[in-house]
């Protein structure tokens, strides 16, 4: 035995409970910070600017980022991954408390539905990534990519009577490119010292940084103004299958599946699926009471 296990908890299990810890609190952050965009959501970015308990909840995603790159430092993707899904878990049952009632059976249904299944696609739809860096064409493709996809869907979420939704696979998609470039410029600085930040690709994805940055807070803020439960299952779905697509597609990863695997990935797919839609039923039937709660009207002719 050594010394090691002697006098304590053996260093993989010390990293271990580290790894959950850090992912409990960026959980806890991420979902604080939704409920307090979701009770200004209905404001424009000028009036947004004028609330300060909104820069909390921005710094509160800054510092959710944080913590979530410092995990990856103490536990695998593998593990980080799935408990993304502790945001939603936290984030509905702390809605329904701040608005003094109990949470809803579609809401616990969807949040149960959805959560099992993003929970497995990350177990199962994992990639044999090496924290490789995005080449000069690829970070410009994506950039210029991410500009067009993230366009579309935000206009297709300001048309008139649109669903939210629109806005928040938007928001996740910017969200996840904006930690892809993270993650390479992390590995670029880190290889090749602070001059390459100088390099004009850097600046490129510096500033692309900073501005999906600040598009995709925008973007979900906007996506949550009728309800916050099925935006946020939304984005969480989107953010890790959006890395997943930039992993396989511009960073040379395979997917570890076989047949059975690729079967078992669409049946959380679509459980993860059916969950958002009990949170959008559960958003609906929260915004029109009286329509499901009336008591069926009796014709004349009945008397």
């Amino acid at each position: 035995m050594n010394r090691g296990d002697r006098d304590g908890l053996p260093p993989a299990m010390t990293n271990l409970i580290i790894a959950i810890v850090l992912c409990v609190a960026v959980a806890i952050a991420y979902a604080v910070a939704a409920l307090i965009q979701a009770r200004h959501a209905h404001l424009t970015v000028s009036q947004l600017a004028r609330v300060p308990v909104l820069w909390a909840a921005m710094g509160l995603n800054g510092l959710g980022a944080a913590l979530h790159v410092t995990s990856l430092k103490f536990g695998p993707l593998s593990l980080i991954q799935p408990l993304g899904v502790l945001t939603l878990v936290i984030a509905v049952p702390l809605s329904a408390a701040s608005a003094r009632r109990r949470a809803t059976r579609l809401e616990l249904t969807g949040m149960i539905s959805t959560v099992v299944g993003l929970a497995g696609l990350s177990l199962i739809i994992t990639t044999t990534g090496n924290h490789g860096t995005l080449g000069s064409g690829a970070l410009v493709g994506l950039v210029v990519a991410t500009v067009v996809v993230v366009t579309v869907f935000g206009l297709l979420g300001r048309r008139p009577g649109a669903s939210t939704l629109w806005e928040a696979v938007a928001g996740g998609m910017a969200f996840s490119v904006c930690s892809a470039l993270c993650q390479t410029m992390v590995v670029t600085v880190g290889n090749g010292g602070l001059g390459t930040l100088l390099h004009p690709l850097s600046i490129l994805a510096i500033l692309a940084i900073g501005t999906f940055a600040v598009v995709a807070t925008l973007l979900t803020q906007r996506s949550y103004r009728d309800g916050l439960s099925a935006p946020l299952a939304i984005t969480n779905i989107v953010n890790p299958a959006t890395a997943t697509v930039i992993g396989v597609v511009l960073l040379n990863e395979t997917l570890a599946t076989t047949k059975l695997e690729v079967f078992l990935a669409v049946a959380c797919a679509l459980l993860a699926a059916f969950g958002v839609t009990q949170l959008a039923r559960a958003r609906d039937a929260a915004a029109h009471p009286a329509m499901d709660s009336a008591p069926p009207q009796r014709s004349a002719a009945a008397g």
